[in-house]
């Protein structure tokens, strides 16, 4: 099943994601001929089934309490993977980090808990729609760090194949991506 999962969702990504030809700066500072807006992709209701189901397969073994990590990539993805884990065994909650703390209302960083939660001691899993370097990730994984939570891995739909696995092998911290570049070349 996991296969057919994977190759419904490269065809969505294909359709509705996916670029070549117009060079185009990246998060990472980085310029490249192929993107990933993976946007549609995530707003799409199978695009979003699927997601979910590639992510809750692959952390099904790791006893996670919640996913999440930095806005704006993560907020869909989070948010459908807690959905869909509804009507499993074992659901997780979801989270999302701004990329700077709230400066009203609560004045949080870490939002989706209530006042009375907290990510101490609790197993998380960061999630991402395109990783190119990881220092995005890396920078979800040292926020939860401080707020006391077990980063179980780094987890994105899509690896750009320039450095992320290295950046997270360097910083002990487990990466594992659906799919890479590789997949639609």
């Amino acid at each position: 099943m996991a296969q057919n999962v994977k190759n419904q969702l490269i065809d969505i990504i294909k359709k509705r994601s996916f670029s070549v030809g117009k060079e185009i700066k990246l998060a990472s500072g980085r310029s490249s001929s192929f993107y990933f807006n993976m946007k549609p992709t995530m707003m799409d209701p199978e695009g979003a089934w699927l997601i979910s189901e590639l992510i809750l397969g692959a952390i099904e073994d790791m006893d996670i309490d919640y996913v999440g990590g930095l806005e704006m990539g993560a907020v869909p993805i989070a948010a459908s993977v807690t959905a869909v884990s509804y009507e499993r065994e074992n659901s997780v909650k979801a989270f999302f980090i701004r990329k700077k703390t709230k400066e009203h209302g609560t004045q949080k960083l870490i939002e989706g808990l209530t006042d009375d939660e907290s990510l101490r001691g609790k197993n998380v899993v960061i999630v991402e729609d395109v990783t190119t370097t990881g220092g995005s990730s890396l920078q979800a994984v040292e926020a939860v760090r401080a707020e006391g939570a077990k980063v179980a891995c780094v987890l994105t739909i899509v690896d750009r194949e320039e450095g992320a696995m290295e950046t997270f092998h360097a910083a002990g911290v487990p990466f594992t991506a659906l799919l890479s570049a590789s997949d639609f070349k």
